[in-house]
């Protein structure tokens, strides 16, 4: 099952809501995948398959191994829609 993990700098509100967006999601996908939230200095030393969040946050895990999708607006729903559906189906 994969793995996809929501960071925000703080870990908490603006997370927990696009966790619960990407969860909408995937269940009208059909997909199934694990989904959390987590800080970003946290993230660092998580293994997931997919790492979601802000543009200007999230760059800063990408090391050249980690899937990484940074989005311009975390609550626009077809935005993470489009996100998911490339990365996962």
């Amino acid at each position: 099952m994969k793995k996809i993990l929501v960071v925000c700098g703080n870990g908490l509100g603006s997370s927990f809501i696009v966790e619960m967006n990407v969860k909408t999601i995937l269940n009208q996908l059909g997909v199934q995948a694990e989904v959390s939230h987590t800080d970003l200095t946290t993230s660092k030393s998580e293994k997931a398959d997919l790492y979601l969040g802000s543009l200007d946050l999230i760059s800063q895990l990408d090391d050249g191994t980690r899937t990484v999708v940074g989005l311009k607006n975390i609550l626009d729903q077809n935005e993470l829609k489009a996100a998911l559906e490339a990365h996962l189906l």
